[in-house]
């Protein structure tokens, strides 16, 4: 009888394409994975630590699911970016966990998997071998439509209040040959949307650009978008990109290929250049927007997204007032906002965190109604006019109609049936909701 897993994964799509992976080399293994931890031999948490207290949370699921039925005699194990910073303390803060991986151990669980069942506590904090493989078969994707590609895991950025590149090391660019045929043999298998991920996309380097010779751009990355234009995937998304290494040339790639879909999400975190500064972000405000007018001035209309961090440390009314007056003049189309906490081992964990909890929350909502008064004009600009949207399946709120994603990242809702699930429709936008857009097919 076989032994089964399963894992629950928390974080970003990266996290996504690691448990996909995971599954892929653990079922190649002869394991089975279950949908459920109920049941389950070995329970595997993949961890996100970009949130507050992300090893405490992780802790308390864990205790949650030793207490239901059948949880006592569980493997427990952690995975991902707490699994990284943590190491070996996490067996020391809970007894019951026996395995401990970190973000590029994922082709070797089902070793780790033994190793803690014969009754000894598995550790690997170690580098991806060079044998390694990122390719994923369709059976284990999250999407029957959709496939997380990655392209470069791994920052060298350093922003002073991140934990990513401690968690996820530095900056590795897959090859760009391995790439182009993992998008090709998705678009044998019928896959109709590829994201490619990583922390920074638009920081692409592959050691080798075998495969780009026949594709101009003034970066590896632009050079990489119209190759993978030309493969015939219907539609190609990135995220994430970082305004410093942004060039203007990756938005004339998606103004010559239409299967480059027009969305860029490009996280400012502040409109203050003081703050930039001591976020080490390495742009000013003004470098930011000179992205931004290269984007909104494309005589293709392309959809902007970004981040925002509020109540930094040190940041003042003025500060704030100048994060307000950017986000203003950039009309994004979605915005995250976060508020400021500290992450152990970052630069500005050693800052005073002097923002009180009142304000960074006044500025939170501040910011916030300010974005839904501007989102506002935006989705309902969208109204009368014609979209492309990947049907995705069913509306969580109504069985009759089916829900999925514009090519500029937006949510459609729309009156069909469940068997045009997967096929690109055109939808005429006759409603703007809140966060989504409603529509009729054409």
């Amino acid at each position: 009888m076989s032994t089964s897993v399963y894992i629950e994964t928390h974080g970003c799509q990266m996290n996504v394409a690691d448990t996909e992976r995971a599954t892929d080399r653990l079922r190649a293994a002869g394991y089975e994975l279950l949908d459920t931890h109920l049941g389950a031999d070995v329970v595997l948490f993949n961890t996100c630590s970009i949130r507050e207290k992300a090893a405490q949370k992780v802790l308390t699921r864990i205790g949650e699911v030793r207490h239901e039925p059948g949880g006592a005699g569980q493997l427990i194990g952690v995975l991902g970016c707490v699994a990284q910073l943590e190491g070996a303390a996490i067996f020391d803060q809970s007894a019951t966990v026996g395995l401990v991986a970190g973000t590029r151990a994922t082709d070797r669980l089902p070793e780790l998997i033994e190793q803690a069942r014969a009754g000894a506590q598995a550790l690997d904090l170690g580098e991806r071998g060079e044998l390694d493989d990122w390719n994923v078969s369709s059976t284990v994707r999250h999407s029957k439509h959709v496939a997380f590609v990655p392209i470069i895991e791994g920052c060298n950025k350093f922003c002073s209040y991140c934990i990513v590149p401690y968690s996820r090391g530095r900056e590795r660019s897959r090859p760009a040959e391995e790439i182009l045929r993992e998008v090709r043999r998705l678009l044998c298998e019928g896959y109709t949307e590829v994201h490619l991920i990583g922390q920074n996309v638009n920081s692409y380097r592959p050691r080798s650009t075998k495969g780009l010779e026949d594709f101009p751009g003034a970066t590896p990355f632009s050079r990489l978008l119209r190759a993978l234009a030309a493969t015939g995937m219907p539609r190609i998304k990135f995220t994430t990109s970082f305004p410093r290494d942004f060039h203007e040339d990756i938005v004339k790639a998606l103004e010559e290929h239409e299967n480059l879909c027009n969305w860029v999400h490009l996280p400012v975190q502040s409109g203050s250049d003081r703050i930039l500064r001591l976020m080490r972000r390495g742009h000013t405000a003004e470098n930011y927007l000179e992205r931004v007018r290269t984007i909104k001035g494309s005589p293709r209309r392309i959809a902007l997204t970004s981040d925002i961090i509020v109540g930094f440390p040190g940041e003042t009314d003025a500060d704030f007032e100048a994060t307000m007056r950017l986000v203003e003049a950039c009309q994004y189309d979605g915005l995250y906002i976060f508020k400021y906490s500290e992450r152990p081992g970052t630069p500005s964990a050693a800052m005073a965190d002097d923002v009180p909890k009142e304000l960074k929350t006044e500025r939170f909502l501040a910011l916030e109604r300010l974005q839904r008064r501007m989102q506002e004009t935006v989705y309902a600009s969208y109204v009368g006019r014609e979209v492309y949207v990947l049907a995705e399946g069913e509306s969580a709120r109504n069985c009759t109609d089916l829900t999925g994603h514009s090519t500029c990242h937006k949510v459609v809702n729309f009156r069909g049936d469940k068997g045009l699930v997967g096929n690109i429709l055109k939808v005429r936008i006759t409603e703007a909701k809140t966060n989504s857009l409603y529509g009729v097919m054409v």
